[in-house]
């Protein structure tokens, strides 16, 4: 396949182009606004954010409380606070949602009030459901690992959804949000580890050495498990040959994605074609695939997993 690598558009020396369309001959045009989310889209996330509520709250309820184990977090450090004041869990919610007040005001300033709105609704959903909710009297599993795993893959699914709702369930994932949008290659998963490692060797002073160890287990597969769900989260690179021209403006324009584009030719048939190459996170696959099918069925589409990106591209952990 021959190709001209100088014939580009959308490239990262080229921001206006990155950002919006540009038809043929047009290159410095001013990018397109950010379109406003449709009403469908609103609901769909707000409904996206109400089933990961649900289900985080019912999997910790079901599989975790009953065996007293430590959530981790803000919540875990409610729990052992609240058990060094009073020897119980009495105060945990009220100190729980004393931690969140700095969180919430940090997520108003720097992130965006839609995504406070949606973490505050996340936080009463679960507080209904932990109050309300009867915890089983005894375990569903007899063994602790059976209920540590299904419990850690319950709430790490509902903690997902939450984020994949450009919201999140509160507590450390407000401040791994954040440090994902300004720090390069940050997960919400990984500020959790960090600060659930102290959180965890303190609980061994305050619920013993086997606990901690069930509990540290619970969090690494929850956040391991959540940042699976959480699309936004994960870069895919794109190659995409196609014969019709007009595909990579409707990229550009529709996502506000960059695209790298060359000639290109059939080794077999000559047919004269376009390469293009697009990086995005996982959530906006399917808006490029849309594209493809609608521009050009026949394409050539080819999806990889990016590892690190580095250079001018955009995380967009609240769309």
């Amino acid at each position: 396949m021959s190709s001209n690598p100088n014939r580009q558009t959308g490239s990262a020396q080229d921001p206006a182009a990155a950002a919006g369309s540009v038809p043929p001959g047009a290159k410095h045009m001013s990018p397109p606004a950010p379109q406003k989310p449709s009403v469908k889209h609103v609901v769909y996330q707000y409904f996206l954010l109400t089933v990961g509520s649900i289900i985080f709250g019912v999997g910790v309820t079901l599989f975790i409380s009953p065996w007293k184990f430590n959530t981790g977090g803000l919540i875990g450090i409610a729990q052992i606070t609240s058990q060094l004041i009073t020897h119980s869990n009495r105060l945990s919610g009220l100190i729980n949602m004393a931690l969140n007040v700095p969180l919430f005001i940090l997520a108003w300033k720097y992130l965006s009030k839609s995504f406070l709105c949606k973490t505050i609704v996340s936080i009463v959903i679960q507080s209904t459901l932990l109050s309300f909710l009867t915890v089983p009297s005894q375990p569903i599993f007899d063994e602790p690992l059976t209920s540590v795993i299904f419990g850690a893959i319950t709430a790490g699914l509902g903690i997902g959804l939450c984020l994949q709702s450009a919201g999140s369930a509160g507590g450390l994932d407000i401040l791994g949000v954040y440090y994902s949008v300004t720090k390069p290659g940050f997960s919400v998963g990984k500020i959790s580890y960090i600060v659930n490692a102290f959180v965890e060797a303190f609980a061994i002073y305050v619920y013993g050495i086997q606990n901690a160890l069930y509990s540290t287990l619970f969090i690494v597969i929850m956040y391991f498990v959540s940042d699976q769900v959480h699309l936004q989260n994960i870069s895919m690179s794109a190659t995409i040959i196609t014969t019709n021209p007009e595909l990579k403006y409707q990229i550009l324009e529709k996502t506000r994605r960059g695209v790298t584009w060359w000639p290109g030719e059939g080794a077999y048939t000559g047919e004269g074609k376009e390469v293009l190459l697009c990086v995005m996170n996982r959530y906006e696959v399917r808006y490029v695939k849309k594209l493809v099918h609608e521009y050009d069925p026949n394409a050539f589409f080819l999806l990889t997993k990016g590892k690190a990106v580095l250079g001018n591209f955009e995380r967009r952990l609240m769309e």
